[in-house]
């Protein structure tokens, strides 16, 4: 008798897309090609286009890891919705190193390659007094809205991230 080994599966995109998110939740994963690989380890066959529209969708992003690696994460929420302050406070309490303020804006500082992570927290959690954001590498930028004072909101930012 001839055996043969199974085919890869090719799962439906929200299957593959799910173990996608529990594969980044579980280890470090550098690379599109390295995901690929991965997914063939559970039996699944996705090629890297696949995989990187996959990321894509998902809101997956680059996060520097300790030793200066980055690696993908795919942040708590999907990014139409609103984040709960609970949700603000964890990441605000892990990532922001120092908080800032000059006249309408707000500094936050972040370890290098984090910047992204708090800024779309901060999109995220729909506070009136953020007209909006820019993130860079190390540092988010927070636009106050009309009738709030930066200095204030500097100084909830600052008790949020425990500073």
């Amino acid at each position: 008798m001839n055996e043969m080994a199974p085919k890869p599966a090719k799962l439906g995109k929200t299957q593959r897309q799910h173990l996608v998110a529990r594969i980044i939740e579980q280890q470090r994963v550098h690379n599109q090609m390295e995901l690929v690989e991965l997914l063939a380890a559970e039996g699944v066959s996705a090629t890297q286009a696949t995989v990187s529209r996959d990321l894509e969708e998902l809101g997956a992003i680059k996060v520097r890891v300790p030793g200066g690696e980055s690696a993908y994460a795919i942040p708590d929420l999907p990014k139409e919705q609103i984040a709960p302050s609970a949700n603000l406070r964890r990441v605000f309490s892990e990532w922001v190193v120092s908080v800032a303020s000059s006249g309408n804006l707000v500094v936050i500082r972040t370890p290098p390659g984090c910047a992204h992570v708090v800024g779309s927290a901060l999109d995220r959690a729909g506070l009136a007094e953020v007209l909006g954001n820019v993130a860079g590498d190390d540092t988010v930028i927070a636009v106050v809205a009309e009738g709030h004072a930066a200095a204030d909101l500097a100084r909830r930012f600052t008790e949020l991230a425990r500073l």
